[in-house]
């Protein structure tokens, strides 16, 4: 979900909370598969990540990464290979909470976050204090947690154990709240509203 689309899909995973039980466990996971991710042209199946979208968008990336701290997994880059383009190597960083990137950050870039098991209410807030809410995901097998969440979220779309990205088109509808809010869902029973206009 991070990854994906060289990170660029509306709906990729910015910012991900991890329980402090299996942080560690899972900063390792990442390491290992963000280095093995291949960065180059999208026309070669052997590529995992394409490049960004423009040179504006590199920029982007390139000066959140000089200011960003607590790097744990970056995957190498060939540049003499790669040649010319817009490449940005995918990378995993620690950090406070959502509340440290200010703005959503479009990119192969992964933002890490700990959290204790009896602050998750404390998390949901500070989603919500973004303003964002288009896609929020969930990986838990306990029923009571995901109720919990879906009460307290406000996002357009709520995925459980599942990834965050290719909601299908007319069978998933998809669309945002808040700052992410463009009114009914695409594919859902009122989109067919937004292309009529009423006169009396």
């Amino acid at each position: 979900s991070a990854f994906d689309s060289a990170g660029q899909r509306c709906s990729a995973l910015r910012c991900v909370y991890v329980q402090e039980d299996i942080a560690g466990d899972l900063e390792k996971m990442l390491a290992g598969a963000i280095a093995e991710l291949r960065v180059g042209d999208p026309a070669l199946l052997s590529t995992d990540i394409g490049p960004v979208i423009d040179d504006d968008a590199l920029g982007l990336l390139n000066a959140h990464a000089a200011k960003t701290k607590n790097p744990f997994a970056i995957a190498p880059m060939d540049h003499e290979r790669l040649g010319e383009g817009n490449f940005f190597a995918p990378r995993a960083v620690w950090i406070d909470g959502i509340g440290a990137l200010g703005k959503e950050v479009f990119g192969p870039f992964l933002h890490v976050a700990r959290y204790r098991a009896e602050d998750l209410d404390a998390v949901i807030e500070s989603i919500v204090d973004t303003g964002y809410g288009l896609t929020l995901g969930l990986e838990t097998r306990i029923d009571e947690t995901v109720e919990r969440v879906r009460a307290n979220a406000r996002v357009g779309n709520f995925y459980v154990n599942r990834i965050m990205i290719g909601a299908t088109v007319g069978t998933q509808p998809f669309g945002g709240e808040g700052l992410s809010g463009t009114g009914p869902k695409a594919g859902g029973p009122n989109y067919v509203r937004r292309f009529a206009a009423e006169r009396v």
